[in-house]
């Protein structure tokens, strides 16, 4: 395999090291019950803002707080996975760090494509 392939690959794998068939960009972080839970709770707050400005905003700092958090414990997790994995003492093999950053690529462009 060239470096050409590797770049190319439009395979991600995920934290097992399953192949997924989805790009990155496709792959949302939040799972769909997370993700809609999420969504509706900003669809309370935006609803409550003509009620009470205040509050609302109030309740979108908090949402928001609670998604960074989120995404920092997942991120936390991930990191964890890819450091037990190329950390395991002795030598590590370059495909084994082919693949630690192969998940560390998929999981940098899911961030980005928020």
């Amino acid at each position: 395999m060239t470096t050409a392939d590797l770049v190319n690959e439009n395979a991600n794998v995920n934290a097992n090291g399953a192949a997924m068939a989805e790009s990155p960009r496709q792959t949302p972080l939040f799972d769909e019950h997370e993700g809609n839970d999420l969504r509706n709770r900003w669809h309370d707050v935006q609803g409550d803002f003509v009620d009470d400005p205040k509050a609302s905003v109030q309740r979108a700092d908090e949402l928001v707080a609670t998604c960074v958090k989120r995404l920092a414990e997942m991120f936390a997790k991930e990191r964890a996975n890819l450091e037990a994995e190329w950390s395991r003492g002795g030598e590590v093999s370059t495909e084994d760090l082919r693949q630690a950053l192969r998940r560390y690529r998929s999981f940098f462009d899911r961030l980005l494509s928020i």
